[in-house]
């Protein structure tokens, strides 16, 4: 399987690709803001990742000053093997696409897994949640003890670490344990920072979501061959 996307020089953000998500951000304040010292930032993309108040919880805008412009979302040339409608992820790269029609993709950011865990491998999105239902495993009680409090579950909510919505991994009718789900900390995108679990901004995992229904296909790529580069 190959891949190879358009130097980020020569990727076109597209209205349509903006245009897909607009009823989830309708809310959004549409004029860039800049502060002092700050370049501005185009406002397709302050209105792409301003606060959404219509969520049963208010989603806030992300500071995307804190968050490399390769991460953020963005319609681009796509060359794989993979069909229309499947996910695939490059935890190299930090990169997740959702493949179209027509040699493109919906390429987001994310975070990935720490060194030394396990990524969650080629799956399919058995279910999905709107603001889901967290429970720490066992193994994230053991290296962190002050989640214990939360061995019998976390309701949803802005403060929830799966955030605004999850998608649930299966592999032969049953559950892998690992989702794509959303995150409180957009930081940490493009970053090693999961114990294997995929991270999205809030923004993203709502797009993502609505795009990919359950049956959808994961791919999870290995890509130390290319040294993660895109390239035309």
């Amino acid at each position: 399987m190959t891949r190879k996307t358009s130097d980020e020089t020569a990727v076109r953000l597209t209205r349509r690709a903006v245009v897909g998500g607009l009823p989830l951000f309708l809310a959004a304040c549409a004029t860039a803001r800049v502060q002092p010292g700050l370049a501005p930032i185009d406002p397709i993309y302050v209105a792409m990742y301003g606060p959404i108040t219509t969520e049963p919880y208010p989603v806030p805008a992300i500071d995307l000053h804190k968050v490399d412009r390769k991460f953020w979302r963005q319609q681009v040339t796509y060359i794989g093997d993979e069909p229309p409608g499947t996910i695939v992820v490059y935890p190299d790269e930090k990169l997740l696409y959702f493949v179209l029609e027509g040699g493109q993709a919906i390429r987001y950011g994310v975070g990935v897994s720490k060194e030394g865990y396990r990524n969650p491998g080629n799956a399919i999105v058995g279910r999905k949640a709107e603001w889901p239902h967290w429970t720490p495993t066992a193994n994230m009680i053991a290296v962190k003890p002050e989640l214990r409090k939360f061995a019998a579950g976390m309701d949803g909510g802005i403060g929830n670490p799966l955030g605004a919505r999850a998608l649930y991994l299966y592999r032969g009718g049953r559950d892998t344990r690992y989702r794509i789900h959303g995150t409180n900390e957009p930081w940490t995108i493009g970053h090693r920072v999961s114990s294997g679990c995929v991270r999205m901004m809030n923004q993203d995992i709502i797009d993502l979501y609505n795009r990919a229904p359950v049956g959808t296909r994961v791919v999870v790529v290995e890509d130390k061959s290319d040294g993660g580069r895109d390239a035309t």
